[in-house]
Formats: C-alpha cells, structure tokens, sequence
C-alpha cells in the first residue's frame, strides 16, 4: 500500500517585495551563467547537459509562472491558492513541477534531489525546492533551483550559498514528521523510498 504525503512547505521570512504582474521571460545572460555554474559542479558533468538543465530550469520556472497564474508577490498568491482562487502555486507546487520536468530529461551526469527547510522552526513556514547536482553527489553540493521565492523569478544560488534558507533532505524530513504523529519507526530506504509498517509513503 502506498500512501502520498503532501508537502505545505512555503516559507515566509527573508522574501523580497516583487511587483505584480507575470514574471518576464528567461534571460539569456542568466541561462549561461546557470549552466556554466552547473557544469562547474563537477569536471564529469556534460556541458550539453548543464546547458540544456539550466535552460530548461528558466524556461519551466516562466512557464509554471504562467500557467500558475502569477500575478502577485508569494505570500499572497500562497492565500489565493488556498482559497482556491488559484490552480496552483504553493512551493511544494513549483518543487515539484521543476523536478519532474528536469526528470524527464534522463540526465547521465547529473541527479535531481528536493529538500525543505525550516521543518523544526516553530517562527518560520516550512519551504520545499529542487535541486540540481552532479552524478552521484549529496544534495548540499548542488545548486538550489527555486521559482517561489521571486514569484516565477527563478533563484539558482548553490545549497550551501543560501542564506535564506538552512536545507535538508526532504525525505529525511518526512521520515521525521511520520514518526512524531505515528510513533513508529519510519525506513528510509538506500532508493529513498519511505516505509512505515508495510506501507510505503510517497512525498509529493
């Protein structure tokens, strides 16, 4: 049996005041400098694939702007979506979104990971992202790829960089939460999948 965790992660502090209105198209100076950080991940990683990840990684960030329906800075758009005013558009929506589409691109030299921050601090939200590393390293040595912030504006700054937010790996972070409301002892496989009693959690 598999059960799917939905995230509410969106944090609050440390977000800049953006106009309203949609988010302009990618810009092609940010799309190079996004690759070249890419590609310096790692000596292994393709230089084809580091630009196609970082092109794609604006390119989704405007498009899920726009089929969100942005509008307006995150925190209000965040109300609007739970007052079902819009589709969607909370951080877990973008998390997710950018990870599946940087997913169907089958990366040989590099890996996609999520992470969360803020879920033990009781004055801050709880945040999710994606983010993008290379073949086989550990998600702090990747590079943050998170549309929420700037509503549609994608921030790529590198995990240990962030100095907005302190990151974990969310399925670390979801194995915790079921503990604390199940009282049971929640598996965190070696193929990050979560299990609990025989059943499998699957975090969105």
């Amino acid at each position: 049996m598999r059960r799917k965790i939905r995230g509410i992660f969106c944090g609050l502090a440390m977000l800049p005041v953006v106009a309203c209105g949609a988010p302009p198209p990618p810009q092609a100076e940010d799309v190079t400098r996004l690759a070249a950080e890419i590609r310096a991940l790692d000596p292994a990683v393709d230089p084809e694939e580091a630009a196609r990840a970082a092109r794609i990684a604006y390119t989704q960030a405007h498009d899920l702007a726009l089929a969100y329906e942005i509008t307006d800075p995150p925190i209000i758009h965040n109300t609007k979506v739970n007052m079902g005013l819009k589709p969607r558009g909370l951080c877990w929506h973008w998390a997710h979104d950018m990870e599946k589409r940087l997913k169907r691109e089958r990366f040989e030299t590099l890996d996609l990971h999520r992470a969360v921050a803020n879920a033990e601090n009781a004055f801050r939200l709880e945040h999710s992202t994606a983010i993008i590393s290379a073949k086989g390293a550990s998600f702090d040595e990747g590079i943050v790829l998170d549309p929420w912030r700037r509503g549609g504006r994608l921030t790529a700054v590198p995990v240990k960089a962030d100095s907005a937010y302190k990151w974990q790996p969310r399925n670390e972070v979801v194995a915790r939460a079921l503990e604390r409301e199940h009282g049971q002892i929640v598996t965190l496989t070696d193929d990050q999948r979560l299990l609990m009693g025989g059943i499998e959690f699957v975090a969105q």
